[in-house]
């Protein structure tokens, strides 16, 4: 099971993009890989498909692998990792391993 999930905030902690936080538009879980909000973009060539449609160079997302991103904790407001623990009522909870904060899943 992958502790990311769609709308958490993550921060980047390694390649072009490393310091920049947004949030997770999508996740590609066969391929562990992640689509952060304006984080990793690319340029893509498009060819006018019709004469509404518009060709030029667009720019996007691309997705980034998860061992180059960690949760943002709501508290510490920093990179941390996460620990997942049961809580009273038995579901599984994220926690941030730095301050002990309750990371909750954003639906």
């Amino acid at each position: 099971m992958s502790h990311f999930a769609k709308n958490d905030q993550v921060m980047v902690i390694a390649g072009d993009d490393r310091g920049k936080t947004g949030k997770i538009l999508k996740v590609l879980r066969e391929e562990s890989r992640l689509i952060v909000e304006k984080i990793n973009f690319v340029k893509r060539h498009t060819k006018p498909r019709s004469q509404k449609v518009q060709g030029g160079i667009l720019e996007r997302e691309a997705p980034i692998h998860v061992s180059n991103v960690m949760h943002l904790c709501p508290k510490c407001q920093t990179g941390v990792r996460v620990t997942m623990k049961r809580a009273s009522d038995g579901k599984r909870e994220r926690y941030c391993a730095r301050c002990g904060e309750s990371i909750p899943r954003v639906r």
